[in-house]
Order: structure tokens, then sequence, then C-alpha cells
């Protein structure tokens, strides 16, 4: 419920606690008197001051991941995520926070296998439309993950972040001893047979070490698990995970939709690196 995760907040204003008033669509109310009313459709913006330079997934790439991961492509991607959440979220009183959560269909999974209450994060209103009506039981905010972020000191027991920004330092403050951070990222040759005729980005070379790197003040990094997801996809499909990504910035859905819809039967293989982060001890 929503309710559940409402502790783990703070208030973007003051850093004060919230509580939950009202019903829906509930409003979030500080002890100084912030408050942050939802929207209709069950998100809150706790974005102040200017707001953020970050460039949010417009509606038609939220649209395109929507249908996308709605058709269950990327499944055994999702199971895999819950599965490494688990150990941390058995039990009562356990929070996970989705940092980027997107439409909310990994966070679908790990909720459907655990008992945590549920805290999801994105820059996207489009996106947190979708995640609020499939997540309803989470908290879902629009928030820039490059600010501190809107949670009490160890919160949460596991972070996940799939295909999205990473701000250590906050999931260092956020996450309590024994939680794990777990990092979704491509790795090279990810939709290769699609990637270049669709125009998607390229896997730069050496990302991995990079998040290690960027991580390891913070973080011991724990465990490397590479999925690879074998794909049969229509020229729907092949528009879709096109477009639902960063290229989507750059491209031309209409465009996409008639370049790929000749194909009836495409194989393609998605390949994923999924990384396990621990607190680093004191002074490592």
């Amino acid at each position: 419920m929503l309710s559940d995760a409402v502790p783990a907040l703070r208030c973007p204003v003051c850093q004060g606690s919230f509580v939950l008033r009202g019903a829906a669509p509930f409003s979030l109310g500080c002890v100084a008197g912030h408050n942050f009313d939802a929207a209709k459709q069950g998100y809150f913006n706790l974005l102040t001051g200017k707001g953020t330079v970050f460039e949010a997934d417009t509606a038609e790439m939220v649209a395109a991941r929507n249908d996308f991961l709605g058709a269950g492509h990327y499944a055994p991607l999702a199971e895999a995520i819950a599965e490494l959440a688990a150990p941390v979220l058995a039990a009562p009183g356990s929070l996970v926070l989705d940092s980027g959560t997107g439409t909310g269909h990994y966070l679908r999974t790990v909720l459907d296998r655990t008992p945590a209450a549920a805290i999801g994060i994105d820059i996207s209103k489009f996106a947190l439309r979708r995640a609020a009506r499939l997540n309803p039981g989470a908290i879902n905010l629009v928030w820039d993950v490059w600010r501190p972020l809107p949670l009490a000191d160890h919160a949460a027991d596991a972070i996940i972040v799939v295909f999205a920004p990473r701000n250590p330092r906050e999931f260092a403050r956020v996450l309590r001893p024994g939680g794990r951070v777990i990092v979704v990222t491509p790795r090279n040759g990810h939709l290769g047979e699609i990637a270049e005729r669709t125009g998607m980005l390229g896997i730069e070379p050496g990302k991995d070490e990079r998040l290690a790197e960027s991580m390891q003040e913070f973080f011991t990094l724990a465990d490397t698990i590479q999925l690879d997801v074998d794909l049969k996809l229509d020229g729907r499909d092949i528009a879709d995970v096109a477009f639902m990504g960063p290229a989507g910035h750059h491209l031309e859905r209409s465009a996409l939709l008639a370049s790929t819809a000749a194909e009836t039967s495409v194989h393609a293989t998605a390949k994923f690196t999924l990384s396990v982060f621990i607190a680093a001890e004191q002074g490592s």
C-alpha cells in the first residue's frame, strides 16, 4: 500500500517526514506544511525550483516501451532482477527503490514476488502515468536522480536501476546495511541484428568497467551475471524497441514503423549485464 512507503520519504524542501492525507488522489504533507498533491493519474511530482535539465522520455517513447515490455519480450530480465532482489526484500517492512522506474514493468515483477513496499522515481511524467497504473500500491515520484533523493537515510533494502542513470553517493546514503543495488546495462552486441538499421545507439566500449569505477567509492561489486534473451520480433516490435530507448529522442516513430512494416519474424538477441553491489565497508 502507498502508506507503507511513506515513512521512507522526506520532503524535498525541508527534509521533514511526510504523512499521506485524504483519499485518492492523495496528498503528501510534511510537518512544516509543504504539500504535494498527487496527479489524477496517481503519481506525485516532488520537483521544486528550476526543475531539471535532464531530457525526459516523451509520451511516444513511453508508449513504445509499454507495448514492448507489456508483450513480455524482456520477461526473463524482469525475473532475473526479482530473483536477485528477493533475498533482501523477504521481511515485512522491507522497501525497494526503483530508480528510473519508467513504466514500472520491472518493479511489478519484484512486487509480485516479495512483500516489499516500493518507491519508483522517474523524470518522465508520461512514464509515471503508466507506472502508477501498473503499480498502484507503490509511491511513484517525478524526481531527478542527480539531486539528493527524497528518502531518509538507510530507508531502502534494495535499489534497482535498469538502463537508467546512477547516483552512487545518494544510493549509499539511502541503502540499509546489508542491502544491495542491482544495476542492469546492455552488453556489446545487444540487439545487434537490428540495431544498425534502426538507428539504435551503439554500446560504448568499457561500459561495465566505467560502471564499476563509478560505484567503487561506496560499493563493492558482489556479483556479475550475463543474461542473453532470444527474441522473435515482428515489424512493430522492432520499431518499439528501437524507439523506446535513448535513440527515441533522435528518431521519427512514423519512419521507423514504415521501414519495419514488412518484417514478420526477425530473430534478435538482447544481451544484458546484471551487476550486484553491496555497501563497501567503512575505511575500505
